[in-house]
C-alpha cells in the first residue's frame, strides 16, 4: 500500500515537473503572452488587450547571448513587434516596423516616406490635426538611414506614441517576437470583456 502511494506521488511529481518545464520552454522559445498597458497602438491594439507573441519566427535567442539560431525570417515593414525598450531594457515596448536596415525614412507634415515614397498607412490614427513646426520630430523628421541590424518603429496612434522618432532605432538583438493574436481583452473601466476583440489577428 505504501509502495503504491509512493509510486502515485512520484508519478504526480513527475507530471507536474514535466508540465512546468514544458511551460518554461514554450514561454522562453516559442510563445509568450503580453498585456497592452498604453494607447500608443490604438486603434490596432487598445489598453487591456492581451496578446500572444511568436518568439521563434525571428530566430531562437541563445540564453545569455545576442546570437539567434533557426531564423525563419527577418522583420518586415508593417510587422507589429515586441522588443526591449532601448532606454530601459527591463521594459517591453510594442510598435510597428516602419523601416528596416538600409531604408531611408523621413516625415513631412505627418506623412511618412520610406525610400522617397509615401507610406500608405490605413492603420494609423491622428488625434491632432495641428502640424508642429520646426525641429519637433512628431510630425517632421529626417531623412534618416536605418543602420544595419536596426529597425525604425512607430506607434499607430501616431500623435500619442513615444517611438523611434524620439529615442532612435531598435536593435534586432532586442526583439522579443512578433504579435499575432489577441487572446483576451478586458475593458477595465466598464469591467467587462471585449468579446469582439478576442481571437482577432494582429496586423
Amino acid at each position: 500500500m505504501k509502495k503504491d502511494k509512493k509510486r502515485l506521488l512520484r508519478e504526480y511529481a513527475e507530471a507536474i515537473i514535466t508540465a512546468l518545464l514544458l511551460a518554461l520552454l514554450i514561454r522562453t522559445f516559442v510563445i509568450q503572452a503580453f498585456k497592452i498597458p498604453s494607447g500608443s497602438m490604438i486603434p490596432t491594439l487598445v489598453i487591456g488587450d492581451h496578446i500572444l507573441v511568436n518568439k521563434f519566427l525571428y530566430g531562437v535567442k541563445i540564453p545569455f547571448s545576442d546570437k539567434r539560431i533557426l531564423t525563419f525570417k527577418k522583420p518586415e515593414r508593417g510587422d507589429i513587434i515586441v522588443f526591449k525598450y532601448p532606454e530601459n531594457p527591463e521594459k517591453d515596448f510594442i510598435k510597428r516596423v516602419i523601416a528596416i536596415e538600409g531604408d531611408t525614412i523621413e516625415s513631412k507634415d505627418k506623412i511618412v516616406y520610406v525610400n522617397q515614397k509615401a507610406v500608405i498607412e490605413p492603420y494609423i490614427r491622428h488625434t491632432d490635426n495641428y502640424v508642429i513646426p520646426g525641429a519637433n520630430p512628431r510630425d517632421t523628421f529626417g531623412p534618416k538611414i536605418v543602420p544595419k541590424g536596426k529597425l525604425f518603429v512607430m506607434g499607430d496612434n501616431r500623435d500619442q506614441s513615444y517611438d523611434s522618432r524620439y529615442w532612435g532605432f531598435v536593435d534586432l538583438t532586442d526583439l522579443r517576437g512578433k504579435a499575432f493574436i489577441i487572446y483576451w481583452s478586458w475593458d477595465t473601466p466598464k469591467k467587462w470583456p471585449r468579446m469582439n476583440r478576442i481571437g482577432r489577428l494582429v496586423h
